[in-house]
């Protein structure tokens, strides 16, 4: 039987020369604040009902169900824009079709807040579903608390670091949470993939694929960075402008590089399937001998009907940094799919 490869979970830093803080996230829910920003507003007409939720120790997906057998509906006509942290206080959108338009946006409401245990901020109608692309991305506050060192110590080194991330950014790694305890999601979505396992929830089953997915991206990035190729553009690399999300090729490193530099643009990495983007040149054999050691074929994911995409390899976030009672707290925005322990890891240091 085909054995999964050797699985590689390490993520270089980008600011290794700067020391840690350590500490710990997470000590309390109010220690992790997590706002979806949406692309748009609720127009007030429609038949989706969108209800802005503030929750906490529940996951996206219970909150999801819940409504759903709340108003007796299929899970479907439950629409997000993504998973949210369940150990986090956390505030995102859902949009609820209704099979009959017998429910007015006070009564939902009051019947959300009365059985879901959560608080409804808002609700207003909508003429669509609430989906993933329709997502800006999410705003966090957060403190790192227990921490051993004199907090003017950690209050300089979290500055030091920041600065070095508003210089080069970050790695768009995807976190921990993702791959599962010791790879665990990342070995069932690769039996998925390669027929070896079935699961009976389509949703679950999904969401492992995209965990092996995540997996070779991640290690696609982590190559980049331990060749010294995160801060610098490759010839051939397929690069994404931040403000609008046009795509094209590098032909000229002397053109783009500037504009690498100055943060209009930054290279992609691979969600690799059948009808992914490749790149051309060198950057091409990167990419090449990323996928060439997972010893997947492009069979599989055409089999699976696993079409793929790309992914902006760097973020460039604003943090800032202050301190409160409890330790070291970071405000920051990350674009959508960008993962906050991602972030909080090259602060901390203490994986």
């Amino acid at each position: 039987m085909k054995q999964l490869p050797p699985i590689d979970l390490s993520q270089p830093y980008v600011t290794p020369n700067h020391e840690g803080i350590g500490g710990r996230i997470r000590a309390r829910l109010e220690d992790f604040v997590v706002e979806e920003v949406s692309l748009y507003e609720p127009t007030g007409e429609g038949s989706h009902l969108y209800v802005n939720i503030t929750k906490k120790n529940m996951t996206t997906r219970e909150v999801q169900t819940k409504i759903a057998e709340l108003f007796d509906l299929r899970p479907q006509n439950i629409g997000t824009a993504g998973l949210k942290d369940k150990n986090a206080v956390t505030t995102q959108s859902f949009s609820i079709l209704f099979e009959k338009n017998d429910v007015s946006a006070e009564d939902a409401v009051k019947r959300i807040e009365r059985k879901i245990n959560v608080k409804v901020n808002w609700a207003k109608f909508h003429n669509n579903k609430f989906r993933a692309g329709h997502l800006v991305g999410n705003r966090f506050k957060v403190t790192i608390s227990d921490i051993r060192i004199p907090m003017r110590t950690a209050l300089e080194r979290a500055n030091l670091i920041a600065e070095q991330i508003h210089l080069h950014g970050m790695p768009n790694y995807y976190g921990d949470q993702r791959m599962g305890r010791r790879g665990k999601n990342i070995h069932e979505g690769w039996a998925i993939l390669n027929g070896q396992k079935r699961h009976n929830d389509r949703w679950l089953s999904k969401l492992l694929v995209a965990s092996y997915q995540s997996y070779l991206c991640n290690r696609y990035i982590a190559e980049r960075v331990r060749r010294g190729f995160f801060d610098k553009l490759i010839q051939g690399d397929i690069v994404k402008k931040h403000e609008t999300g046009g795509i094209f090729w590098v032909n000229d490193l002397a053109i783009e590089q500037p504009r690498f530099d100055s943060k209009e643009i930054s290279f992609t990495a691979p969600i690799f399937g059948y009808k992914m983007s490749h790149p051309l040149e060198e950057s091409a054999e990167l990419e090449a001998e990323i996928f060439e050691e997972s010893e997947m074929s492009m069979k599989t994911f055409k089999r699976m009907k696993i079409t793929g995409t790309r992914r902006f390899g760097r973020l460039t976030p604003e943090i800032e940094v202050s301190q409160n009672q409890r330790g070291i707290q970071l405000d920051f925005m990350l674009h959508k799919g960008g993962f906050a322990t991602t972030l909080l890891r090259e602060f901390m240091k203490n994986d």
